[in-house]
């Protein structure tokens, strides 16, 4: 059965691939719409991205819409360090031309909430609107099946400090407000997606694909690998985003276990730090599904095979 989905996203070249993943699956994925969110750079940035990355899909259909350009309670922190000054550094892209919805981000997510018969949100970045949307209308929690995210880590820890993610990190409250929504929910954290690697070789056979797409996604994956190869030492640039999208599409290929996972938001040490009841140590209701590892072959056959669609 096909899955009715919202990407909420902050572009990003993973974020990209993520979404070019799914809209290259019309038989498995129907994208409702994709709303932006201020993250890996700001919101203006992130709503053009996405627009960008639509086109680029031949999809200048899809609704777009902007929404929260701020976490709830903090300054934004974005990470142009990783992702370069528009987010999509790396090929030259085109300013896009399709419109950008009038409505706000959190209204699409409510309203669509609301009128379907039950929807999957996929976060790619700070939960901002996610949880905006589920304040403003905690009915609509009852209307959402899965949120399927990426996200924090156990074993891994952070990537932006010591202890925290980055998409937890931005907005520590708002993924506080997800993580006890009683939403069904699936976590891609660092543990899992640093094992999907966009080695020499694999990004060598999407560039083989030939077309636009192909040659976009792979010139993105170079682009995007700097950071980490120098950071972690890697083999290649960790595809985090693309994830949530390949558990929708083969879900097998991942592995993981049911436990408590609660968010930090008050220590200056470890805030935005995901705190996974991995051993079951304590009494606390299991609330999320949580990876821990990827067939990473797997996926980039999926991801290969789905981009040479487009």
């Amino acid at each position: 059965m096909t899955r009715k989905i919202i990407i909420d996203t902050d572009p990003g070249q993973d974020d990209a691939i993520a979404i070019l993943l799914a809209l290259a699956s019309p038989n498995d994925i129907d994208v409702l719409g994709i709303t932006a969110v201020a993250g890996n750079v700001p919101l203006p940035l992130t709503q053009r991205n996405v627009r960008v990355v639509c086109e680029l899909a031949g999809r200048p259909d899809m609704t777009v819409c902007a929404g929260c350009d701020a976490p709830m309670q903090r300054p934004l922190v974005t990470a142009e360090h990783v992702h370069g000054t528009t987010g999509l550094d790396g090929p030259e892209m085109i300013a896009p031309t399709m419109p950008l919805s009038d409505q706000h981000a959190v209204d699409f997510i409510i309203e669509t909430a609301r009128e379907q018969d039950g929807i999957t949100l996929c976060p790619l970045g700070p939960l901002t609107n996610i949880a905006t949307a589920l304040e403003r209308a905690p009915e609509i929690a009852d209307k959402i099946d899965e949120i399927i995210l990426m996200g924090g880590a156990y074993f891994e820890v952070g990537n932006i400090t010591p202890a925290a993610e980055f998409n937890i990190y931005v907005d520590p409250e708002a993924a506080d407000i997800v993580f006890r929504s009683g939403i069904k929910l699936t976590v891609l954290p660092l543990d899992t997606t640093h094992k999907v690697l966009a080695t020499a070789e694999r990004t060598a056979a999407i560039r083989a694909i030939g077309g636009p797409v192909a040659e976009t996604v792979a010139a993105w994956t170079e682009f995007f690998e700097r950071f980490d190869t120098e950071k972690y030492g890697s083999a290649g640039a960790p595809l985090h985003d693309p994830c949530v999208i390949a558990y929708l599409l083969k879900p097998d290929l991942f592995s993981g276990r049911q436990c408590n996972v609660q968010v930090e938001v008050s220590s200056p040490l470890t805030l935005g730090m995901t705190v996974a009841d991995w051993w079951h140590i304590t009494d606390h209701p299991r609330n999320a599904f949580f990876c821990g590892d990827v067939d990473a072959n797997g996926f980039f056959d999926l991801l290969t095979e789905r981009l040479a669609r487009l």
